[in-house]
């Protein structure tokens, strides 16, 4: 499928801005879509390299607004729906603005893209649908337990995309990130947390025993996964992980860090666990590897040491 112009709900974001500058350097007329709600603040600085390009355009609005969505993505090649309300804990507060944002404003998106003739929607999902898992790498056969209002509103999407396939023929996909990582990560996320903590001479804070893992995947390697989901053939509405495939525990990171940081005399102070928290996440990216291996748009991995490798696997899990 040949790409010309491309939708991103979400644009501001962690992941969407570093999609966004990927598709313009790749000469790709982008449309961004973003409320630049206050759930972090800052995301107007992840635009700005991007904010005087002349294939860009930013639409200020809300996927819950059906109307703005369907007059946005009218003659769409494809829509990368990355806008949602994240976090596990804000979802066990407040279960039914994870429901709106992420169920009815991901139909929203699919509702818009069927009338406006959009040839793929690829969906953002997220490792957090498998639940508890035990210490073994999930595939995309595996049961889906959600623990979390989050993971529940995930699946839910996920759900509506495949039946959007099935039903009315609109290509689609759902891609599940694993813990994503790296520049423009946001303030509620463990590295960036962890990090600033440990700078500015006080002790990380872990919930639990430290002993939970994650399959951490560095931004880059999503970037290019969904790059590549944009137009690899015969995905067929499939949900797929996009994983770096080698866990760490919650205490390795944190040693990590001190290490980087120069403070390795910072001990640790453990905290109770959080309510929807799962103990471990790790995914076997073979199906990436079979349906979206060798498509253009790979991660150059600059300054990272870490980049898509062909296989569906980023070359480093984790951020040490």
């Amino acid at each position: 499928m040949r790409l010309v112009r491309v939708i991103i709900t979400g644009a501001a974001g962690f992941i969407g801005s570093n999609l966004t500058e990927q598709l313009l350097n790749e000469g790709h007329e982008v449309v961004g879509v973003d409320n630049f709600d206050d759930y972090y603040s800052g995301k107007t600085m992840f635009l700005e390299r991007s904010s005087d390009h002349p294939r860009f355009s930013m639409v200020r609005g809300d996927i819950l607004d059906l109307d703005l969505m369907k007059r946005t993505m009218k003659g769409a090649d494809a829509v990368v729906h990355l806008a949602a309300q994240a976090g596990v804990r804000f979802s066990v507060k407040d279960p039914l603005k994870s429901h709106m944002v992420n169920v009815v404003g991901t139909l929203n998106v699919l509702l818009a893209s069927l009338e406006g003739g959009v040839k793929r929607v690829v969906n953002s999902s997220s490792s957090s649908v498998y639940g508890n898992i035990g210490h073994r790498p999930v595939t995309e056969m595996d049961p889906v337990r959600p623990v979390s209002p989050y993971a529940t509103s995930k699946l839910a999407a996920e759900i509506y995309c495949r039946q959007f396939y099935e039903l009315y023929g609109l290509d689609t996909v759902s891609l599940r990130y694993f813990t994503v990582y790296g520049p423009r990560q946001r303030p509620d996320m463990a590295i960036r947390i962890f990090t600033e903590r440990i700078l500015k001479g006080l002790p990380p804070q872990i919930y639990g025993d430290g002993e939970q893992s994650r399959d951490f995947t560095f931004v880059e390697d999503v970037v290019a996964a969904i790059r590549s989901a944009m137009t690899a053939p015969d995905l067929k509405g499939a949900a797929i992980n996009i994983s770096g495939g080698k866990p760490i525990t919650v205490n390795r990171l944190v040693q990590e860090l001190q290490a980087v940081c120069g403070r390795r005399d910072l001990d640790p102070v453990y905290l109770p666990s959080q309510p929807g928290d799962v103990d471990h996440t790790w995914g076997d990216p073979t199906l990436a590897a079979r349906l979206l291996a060798g498509r253009p748009g790979r991660a150059s991995g600059k300054g990272s040491g870490s980049m898509w490798n062909g296989t569906g696997a980023a070359k480093s899990g984790g951020p040490s």
